[in-house]
């Protein structure tokens, strides 16, 4: 046992983690006026580092905020019971890269093309920015606002892009870069009555899920019909010239789904594949997140919430976790492991202080998410402690909506009625 300043109370502490910076196993006597900041010199000191690496701990599953008397007291721990504490990476003070302004709402961002960025707006149109805020590429994509963005495939300074829309239709498009910018509408889908919320591509760009208002989730593959899968309907004159303003080089064909899942009773507001790209998972207004089988387009498992009207999720990298933000103020972890005939329980559930719009995983550390809220605040949250989130800023001036965000390479970019804003949280993935 190594005891640390015998002259003041002390707490019998023994330390884990699932860091690269593991410490032998032994137990420490801590002085219970300690907080986060001298535990963290503590293991840094006993690990000899180098360079200082900042740490935060975990006390039964809660971040310590307050000293260690102050826990105990709180948590009715006596002076005699060995806490076990782990301890995890600080995340950074978020800094603010950049901003991009728009004339209207951005509904989507992705970060996932090194050197650009990708926007989606109310105004129907697809934008591409390098990482030097040039505008480099605009696509008028829809005749009312885009819900959601998706990259298919990236070959060399070609993109392909699936976007869904409130027009009731979702489309894939091709943006080529370079020194004379195009694009080109390369089909149109075809199926909802009611706007599309979401639309999402699998790994290899063979697929695409949509979801809708109308209760319906579409699933596609990518390929380019030759001639309309859909006949058209008949048009009025205030469509057809929103139409003709859309199509001025070729009209799109129109694509129809091979699969239509049907079990959701209200809105649908996102769908994705899960990392088994045979299934799907979807949220929605009827208080459900459901799990589907995309070879037969049958619903396989559903998790029941009680009046949570779900806006969004994201997959934990491993594909074992949702979380699902919720308008009542809250994201909730689900285990998708739950069997199909045992009772749904959440595992943790995430309180905020205005409702949740959007959910984004990082992709190198799988215990961290970022949610956007209508406050236009951007929370960081690492998942093992539901007391509050490790990390939080303010985009944008004034009470401006967060609708999208995403998380890539330690960038998270910040979509909604501010336009755009890109901010470096954690380290960039190696």
């Amino acid at each position: 046992m190594t005891t640390i300043g015998s002259s003041m109370a002390s707490q019998p502490v023994v330390f884990t983690t699932q860091t690269q910076y593991p410490l032998p196993t032994q137990k420490f006597m801590i002085p219970i006026s300690w907080k986060r900041y001298q535990l963290s010199q503590l293991v840094n000191k006993a690990l000899s580092m180098d360079k200082p690496v900042p740490f935060d701990f975990l006390v039964r599953g809660e971040l310590l905020h307050t000293t260690l008397s102050e826990w105990c007291a709180e948590n009715g721990v006596g002076e005699e019971e060995t806490l076990e504490i782990e301890y995890i990476e600080s995340v950074m003070p978020p800094q603010k890269v950049s901003d991009f302004p728009h004339e209207d709402w951005v509904s989507a961002v992705s970060c996932q093309i090194p050197g650009h960025f990708l926007t989606a707006s109310y105004d129907g149109q697809i934008r591409v920015f390098d990482y030097s805020k040039n505008l480099i590429s605009t696509t008028m994509a829809h005749t009312a606002p885009i819900t959601s963005l998706s990259v298919i495939s990236v070959d060399d300074s070609t993109f392909t892009v699936a976007t869904s829309s409130q027009d009731l239709t979702a489309q894939i498009t091709q943006i080529t870069l370079g020194a004379s910018p195009s694009s080109k509408m390369l089909t149109s889908l075809h199926l909802h009555t009611a706007p599309v919320s979401s639309v999402s591509s699998n790994l290899a760009g063979t697929n695409l899920l949509t979801s809708s208002w109308d209760g319906l989730i579409g699933f596609w593959d990518t390929s380019i019909p030759s001639s309309d899968e859909v006949p058209e309907p008949v048009l009025n004159e205030r469509d057809r010239k929103k139409r003709r303003k859309i199509e001025a080089s070729a009209k799109p064909m129109r694509k129809a789904p091979l699969l239509v899942l049907k079990s959701h009773s209200a809105r649908v507001s996102k769908v994705r594949f899960a990392r088994d790209e045979t299934k799907a998972v979807s949220c929605g207004f009827d208080s459900t997140v459901r799990m589907w089988n995309t070879e037969y387009g049958v619903c396989e498992h559903t998790i029941n919430a009680a009046e949570k009207p779900f806006l969004d999720f994201a997959l934990v990298p491993d594909g074992t976790s949702a979380l699902a933000v919720s308008t009542d103020r809250t994201m909730t972890m689900y285990d998708l492991r739950t069997s199909p005939t045992s009772l749904s329980v959440s595992i943790a559930t995430f309180q905020h202080t205005a409702t949740p719009s959007c959910v984004a995983a990082c992709e190198s550390n799988s215990h961290q998410v970022v949610t956007g809220a209508y406050d236009g605040v951007v929370r960081v949250w690492d998942v093992r402690s539901t007391k509050g989130a490790v990390a939080s800023f303010k985009a944008w001036e004034g009470k401006k909506k967060v609708l999208s965000v995403d998380w890539r390479r330690g960038v998270v970019g910040v979509a909604g009625e501010g336009g755009l804003e890109v901010w470096r949280v954690g380290e960039e993935a190696s």
